[in-house]
């Protein structure tokens, strides 16, 4: 069986292919017709590239086990490597919306529509197809770093459906300003993507809880096993592809030691079915106990 590591590397490797193929395309169509919608889909192909890049050295060093100056692993690698990728995606969404302001003062008419169309198409077709194989690795995986690589791709199919209906309307419809009015938009919407991206990788770095559905999965869990008395002191996060869990579970304090270890042992198993490649930490107390000072109310 692939493991996730394989997984994650092979979906940065096909975003890398695609994206210097789309940059060469793209490059030539923006040449040929003089489009602001075409540069600004150009840029942020480009900004794929770069991000892709950074992306597959991020889940080859994500994946690398942990070692003596890195105990819990390499994986926020990938949240790194997502935060770098939305501040030049940012970079560039301001940049393209400058150049699209510009000409709003002085539009020019793009030349050989044709050509920005066909390459449109073309990369739409190719984009498709990469953006299908990378939710099926997120899904397996759960890569923060593919994902935001996806937000990219995804967006690229906006992007190359808003150069055809730019060109179409400004060159053969005769509305003029409409290419330059796409590229801003184009830029919004770069922007828009980019901060959204960012919270997730902000997310994983300051070691944020999991959503609440997936807690109480995680709870449903541990309380299929009677002997459970309840969890406490519950702390869930995600490093790259690996989930961290820890809690305290209540056991019969007049249990043998033997007993209890064996109950935690089949616990941590069935959480490590339900969570495959998670980190687990379970501590036992006798029921009723907490380590630390409750604040009981009058």
């Amino acid at each position: 069986m692939t493991d996730r590591g394989d997984l994650t590397r092979r979906a940065a490797a096909a975003s890398v292919a695609s994206a210097t193929l789309l940059l060469f395309l793209k490059a030539y169509a923006a040449r040929a017709t003089g489009s602001v919608a075409v540069l600004g889909s150009l840029a942020d192909t480009g900004l794929d590239l770069l991000s892709s890049l950074v992306t597959l050295y991020a889940v080859w060093l994500a994946a690398q086990p942990a070692d003596d100056d890195h105990r819990f692993g390499h994986g926020k690698a990938e949240a790194i490597a997502a935060l770098m990728q939305t501040l030049v995606i940012l970079g560039s969404a301001v940049a393209i919306a400058v150049r699209a302001v510009a000409e709003f003062g002085n539009p020019a008419v793009p030349r050989r529509a044709e050509v920005g169309v066909g390459v449109s198409v073309v990369a739409a077709a190719l984009t498709l197809a990469l953006v299908a194989y990378q939710r099926h690795v997120v899904r397996q995986t759960q890569s923060i770093a593919i994902s935001t690589d996806r937000v990219h791709y995804e967006s690229d199919l906006l992007l190359n459906l808003g150069v055809i209906v730019a060109l179409a309307l400004d060159v053969w419809a005769g509305l003029h300003g409409a290419d330059a009015l796409f590229g801003l938009l184009i830029a919004g919407y770069l922007a828009w993507g980019a901060v959204t991206s960012a919270r997730a990788a902000i997310d994983m770095l300051m070691d944020r809880e999991w959503p609440d559905d997936k807690r109480r999965r995680l709870l449903a869990v541990v309380a299929r096993h009677p002997q459970a008395g309840g969890v406490h002191e519950l702390r869930t996060r995600s490093s790259g592809v690996t989930d961290f869990i820890q809690f305290h579970v209540w056991l019969d304090p007049e249990m043998s030691v033997a007993r209890a270890h064996a109950i935690v042992d089949e616990i941590e198993a069935d959480v490590a079915s339900a969570f495959p490649g998670a980190e687990i930490l379970i501590h036992v107390d006798p029921l009723g106990h907490y380590d630390r000072p409750q604040v009981l109310s009058a």
